[in-house]
Parts: structure tokens; sequence; C-alpha cells
């Protein structure tokens, strides 16, 4: 048992928070899986009594459109005056903006702790864990992440829970006079990003909360988030992504993103190449940071495949955490789970003493509760249809192998929608050997990829008798879905959606998730 925060609430028969011992939960539901294989059976058994103690860390992830028609159209207001900004593809490398929108509003940034989270694939997903970790805690907590799935008010929760509507539009309302003192005195108006950022700053500063789990934009030197004092900064695995405006080289884009890591924090390093690994140790070296790498100071201990998730031994700064649950697929989210635990165990100071750990309990409990919507997300069965938000190739091969091992099926439609300035072929040629066939589309934003472009692309790629069009991404979803279900009804197959969080989004709706 640790001395750093304990599990919350109570023990014991009375002060159960499940309602009942999970051990002899689990021995029930074996009991009830007599004509399964019994290896099957265990496991089974061990992911739903693992699943039960999550309690009440599940949050509202996707949240709908408000249901009172004046609060919708008044967040649909907010919603536009913010995307008449500048848009977040619209970059001019400074921080003279936002720390104008701090200094005006009195550094609100200043009033609680943070985690700072760069990289190039895995942000989101680390953020999500180490919230949920921390709110295990009993710590109040502030998530800022981007983009969006859904809806703009994901990018800022508090509690693990987005901002209600109403919350949102009062952020707003309170920051938008502060909004126009910054426009009147810069050359260029504050950016779409810039202004959330100050909203989401200003909303943990307000709620309170006691620490900020912050994701940054894109890079990290000169990004909008970077004006917080973090005392812990995380960067997940650097790939290539955003080349025209990051560098053509893992090196070039560690230097970036390595502008997050503080003077005297402790920097938690995934997995690197080993270019940006250098990269990224330098500034430390030279930030005077403490610096724990996966693989040497924390890693992956064991990892096997669970009905709904992974069962996960981890050794963290203080020790080994055995028997984690995570309802997450794929290796990748194994690796997020290793970087976000050492990250926790950063910020409550556990690694400067030898034999410390957290609670293992409450970590079991926080890693049981986490959700990560649009990453591998199964939103449809029969056939199954699953969401994934990789648009680069890293993401794409993390999420070809995730789905090769989690759902083995007979045969996989894809349904892909990306952005224009991506490494679209790079894409591709991930997906290619996991895909049978390919319906190629795009999602309704400027930013999609011409489908005839995308069309030829993805020929050269999957031949053309694996190639299907289908310039409208509802007309995609249901042809994808008509080839799946070519198949027997207990043949296997499935339909992956993937190549942006936009087009991923887009389908999300389309197919009835969180309306």
């Amino acid at each position: 048992m640790s001395d750093t925060p304990g599990t919350p609430g109570s023990t014991g028969p009375e002060g159960d928070p499940f309602g009942s011992d999970p051990f002899e939960e689990f021995e029930e539901i074996v009991g009830e899986e007599t004509q399964r294989d019994p290896d099957l059976a265990v496991i089974e058994a061990g992911s739903r009594t693992l699943r039960t103690q999550a309690g009440s860390l599940a949050a509202d992830d996707v949240p709908a459109r408000p249901a009172d028609p004046e609060t919708d159209r008044a967040l649909r207001a907010v919603e536009q005056e913010l995307l008449d900004r500048w848009p977040e593809t619209r970059l001019e490398p400074s921080l003279d903006r936002i720390r104008a929108l701090m200094d005006v509003l009195g550094e609100p940034q200043r009033s609680y702790q943070s985690v700072h989270i760069t990289g190039t694939n895995g942000k989101t997903s680390t953020a999500r864990m180490i919230d949920a970790l921390l709110r295990a805690f009993e710590l109040r907590t502030g998530r800022y992440s981007s983009p969006h799935v859904q809806s703009m008010t994901e990018r800022i929760s508090v509690d693990g829970t987005p901002l209600p509507a109403e919350s949102f539009i009062r952020t707003y309302e309170d920051t938008k006079p502060f909004f126009d003192l910054v426009d009147a005195t810069q050359e260029h108006r504050l950016s779409f990003f810039e202004a959330l950022t100050g909203m989401a700053y200003a909303a943990f500063a307000d709620a309170p909360v006691e620490v900020a789990v912050v994701e940054v934009g894109m890079g990290g030197s000169w990004d909008a988030t970077n004006v917080i004092d973090a005392g812990v900064s995380v960067v997940t695995p650097i790939s290539l992504d955003h080349t025209e405006r990051l560098g053509g080289t893992p090196a070039e884009i560690a230097q970036e993103k390595a502008g997050i890591i503080a003077p005297d924090a402790t920097v938690v390093l995934a997995q690197q190449p080993v270019e940006a690994a250098a990269v990224l140790m330098r500034r430390a070296a030279e930030q005077g940071a403490t610096v724990a790498r996966e693989g040497l100071e924390f890693g992956i201990v064991s990892r096997e495949v669970a009905v709904g998730g992974q069962l996960l031994t981890l050794r963290g700064l203080g020790g080994e955490y055995p028997d984690l649950f995570l309802p997450l697929h794929g290796a990748h989210m194994a690796h997020n789970a290793a970087v976000a635990l050492a990250a926790v165990e950063a910020f409550f100071g556990v690694g400067a003493e030898q034999g410390r750990t957290l609670d293992v309990d409450t970590i079991r409990t926080a890693f049981a509760a986490v959700t990560s919507p649009g990453r591998l997300e199964l939103v449809r069965s029969s056939p199954s249809v699953l969401l994934d938000a990789a648009h680069n190739p890293g993401g794409a091969r993390a999420t070809a192998e995730a789905v090769s091992e989690a759902f083995g099926f007979s045969r996989l439609v894809g349904v892909v929608g990306p952005s224009g300035d991506k490494d679209v072929r790079g894409v591709l040629e991930a997906l290619e050997p996991v895909l049978a066939e390919v319906v190629v589309t795009r999602n309704s934003t400027p930013r999609a990829m011409d489908v005839d472009a995308l069309a030829a692309l993805a020929v050269e790629v999957f031949g053309e008798e694996r190639v299907q069009v289908e310039p409208r991404l509802d007309d995609a979803l249901e042809a994808a879905i008509t080839l799946a279900e070519e198949e027997h009804e207990f043949s296997g197959a499935g339909v992956l959606v993937t190549g942006s969080v936009i087009t991923v989004g887009e389908a999300r709706l389309l197919l009835g998730k969180d309306h």
C-alpha cells in the first residue's frame, strides 16, 4: 500500500463502492459460462468484473446537441464566431497573442498545476488516461484536447466531462470582451485555437481545477497552449506529420515539440526514433529536467488480449502494477497507458523515492474506466463497424496491427476519407494489408481530399478491383456495410472507417452514435 494518494472511498462490506466483492462476482460469472471454453470464460469474467470497478469515473465522452432549441441556437452562434477567426490550419508562429490574452485575463493558467502533452500520435488517448488516473486519486481535473470528434465542447472538460453547452456559452461570453481587447492591439486577431485555449484556461480557473491535462494543438514551442508552467511534460511517439509546418525529419519535428519541456520539469518520453530522442534529451538537459524513458525507467511488462480490451502489467517509476484491464485495443494503447501511468507517478513524485508506488487498486479502477471515442471504437454490430481517427502513416500502421490482433475479421472493408494535406499514400499503404476492399470518400469540410485524386491513389495501392468510389460519406458507409454483409452472417466481416478525425466524427453521427 502506498503512502501517496489512496483509493477514493471506503473499503470493506459497508463501504464497498461496487456493491459486492469483485472476486465473488468473478467466480459467479465464470460459473455462468459453463458452455464455453474455460479459458475464454475466465478472460470474459475478468474483463466484466474489472469494468464494474470503473464506478462513476466513466464520463459522457461525446455530448449531443443541446435539447433546448434556444440553447442550441446560442451554442451554434458561439461556434460560428469562433470559426470565423483564423482556422487551426492557418498558423503564425508566435506566442505574443496568447500571452497578451493571458495577461488581460489575469493569468488564469497559473492558478493550477499542469501536465503538458505533445507528440505525433496518441496524445488524446494518453491525455484521457492521465485525466482518469488523476481523478481516481480524487483530484479535480481539467482537460484540453483537440481536435473534437463531434462537438466543439468536447475540447474543454472538467472532471472528465465536456463543458455543458450552457457553461461553454457562458465561458465564451465572459472571455469575448478580452478577445476584443487583444484583437485591437495585435497585428493579427486571435485565431480559433488561441481563443479556445484562452477559454479553456479561464474555465479551469473558474471551476476551479487542481490540475489541468493539456494537449498541444500542433508542435510545441509556439503552440498556443505553451503558456503554462507544467511540472510534467509528456512526449508521445514522434513521426512524420504536419511536415510543411514542423519539419521533414523526426529530428526537426522533435526540435519543435521539445519546446514544451519546462525548466526543472519531469519529462516522460514514449519510445522515440533515435534522432528524435537525441533532440528531446538535449533539450531536457538544457532545461535541467528529469527524464523518464519508456523501455528504461518504465514500460510494459506483459500484455494479453482480453474481451473488450487488454490485460496489462506495467512497470512504473516506482514498481510493477499487475492485472490492469484497459478497455481499448492495440499495442499502441498499451504503450499510451504506460506513458500515462509514468506521467501520473511523476506528478505525485513517485520515482524520486525508492520502493514507493501508487495504490494499485486505484490504478485498476482508473484504467478500467478509460474511453477514447473514435479510437477503434465499435459503434455497430452485424456487421461490426469500427471508427478510428488515424490520419498519418504511423497511426494507420498502429490501427492495422490492432484490428488484426483484437478482432480477427475474416474480411474487412475500409471507408477512407482523409484530408488533402496528409501523407495519404502512406496511410493507404499502411491499411492495404488488412483491407479486402476500400471505399474512398470525403467528409464535408474544405480540407477533405478530392475524391477523384484519392481514388486514383487508392487504385495505385489496392488495384482497381478493390476500390469503390462514393463521394458522399453516407453512401460510402452504406456501400461498405453492404460489401461486408455479402459475407455469410457468421463470417466475421467488418467495416473500418478512418482517415480523419472529421470523417470519423461525421460517420459517428450518421451511424446514430450519441445523437
